[in-house]
């Protein structure tokens, strides 16, 4: 056993608990020490479970809770910057762990990168759909060339499902994008490059008789340096738009789902060598050809993991963390990029301004 981080947790909910607390108490380079919530069962929870100390309040916790190392941030949404803000200034924490979104516009996540430089702690966002088996093998085959140019790129995160509760609102800051949004803008910051997109974004809300304000239909399209990419993410779509992925390239394509990838290229070396017709079409044809078409599939083995590979991802997430912090890695997670995100959903958001509704 190496050194063993101690962990101090805001928030028990649905990823303070039930992504973070689930993977750490098995991992024995981490220890729960103390956590936070405004609920007194779940705090008594934690009491019981872990052995930890347990807190009203992220503020209770930075002031009263025995010697930590990581913070994670797993409050509500709109805590997240202020939070992460008031850990790094707190002088008791090394290490930064936030939740999505970890800010909502590019001055928020600046400010919590250059505060986090100043009290010399490290930042590292909770993007663990980077670590999906599905698209670290898409990223593989795609980088191997295979595939040509990447010219466009759909991928869709949708499906038909009402919700009531507090991601509906913008009070909240809430909504698909900055709910379920930051993992496939990570993964499609990623696929596009380098470079800031141009953004181009549609949003709906349609919430029944619900008060939900938010958008639960985000089309989001980035063009630029990089490959056309457009991302759906809806909570209206009754009928599938095909595969999660579907990747163009100038040889071949590949589309993609949570367990499986399916690619097909050719050799242009091995290609029938074709003239241009000049003028026109010879004998009125239309142009046709075989192509030496390559067919490849890659199925994920679930094994000791759920179907998808979630409770995988959250692991090799908290392992590139560990070896950050103890061996000096290059994270895997960049700023950067987290940046670039941030300011995608930011400039999705400018373009569509929602009308905003009382909460009886």
């Amino acid at each position: 056993m190496g050194k063993v981080i101690k962990v101090a947790i805001a928030g028990q909910g649905r990823s303070g608990y039930g992504i973070h607390v689930n993977y750490l108490r098995n991992d024995p380079d981490f220890k729960i020490v103390a956590v936070a919530d405004e609920l007194p069962e779940r705090r008594q929870q934690a009491i019981d479970e872990l052995g930890c100390v347990a807190f009203n309040d992220y503020k209770e916790l930075l002031e009263k809770a025995p010697e930590f190392d990581l913070f994670i941030n797993a409050t509500p949404s709109r805590f997240h910057v202020e939070a992460s803000l008031a850990a790094i200034k707190s002088g008791r924490v090394k290490y930064l762990v936030t939740e999505k979104p970890t800010a909502t516009t590019i001055a928020e996540f600046d400010e919590i990168v250059n505060t986090a430089k100043a009290n010399n702690v490290l930042v590292y966002p909770f993007q663990n759909s980077r670590f999906y088996p599905f698209f670290q093998k898409m990223l593989e085959v795609i980088n191997s060339g295979v595939l040509g140019k990447i010219v466009y790129i759909r991928t869709n995160w949708s499906g038909f499902g009402r919700r009531w509760d507090w991601q509906t609102r913008q009070d909240q800051m809430a909504g698909n994008l900055f709910n379920t949004g930051p993992h496939p803008v990570d993964q499609c910051v990623v696929l596009f490059g380098e470079e800031y997109p141009t953004v181009n974004a549609t949003f709906a809300a349609e919430h029944w008789d619900f008060p939900g304000d938010a958008d639960n239909m985000a089309l989001v399209r980035l063009t630029g340096k990089g490959p056309t990419i457009d991302i759906d993410i809806s909570s209206l779509q009754a009928y599938p738009i095909g595969n999660k992925y579907n990747v163009s390239g100038t040889l071949g394509g590949l589309i993609a789902d949570a367990t499986k990838v399916q690619w097909k290229y050719f050799d242009p070396e091995k290609a029938p060598k074709q003239e241009f017709w000049k003028p026109w079409s010879q004998d009125r044809h239309y142009c046709s050809e075989e192509l030496p078409w390559v067919e490849e599939t890659w199925s994920y083995n679930n094994t000791n993991s759920n179907a998808t590979g979630f409770s995988g991802i959250v692991q090799s997430l908290y392992r590139d963390f560990y070896k950050v912090v103890t061996e000096g890695k290059e994270p895997e997670i960049k700023l950067e990029q987290v940046r670039r995100q941030i300011y995608i959903m930011e400039e999705a958001h400018k373009q569509n301004p929602l009308p905003k509704k009382p909460l009886a």
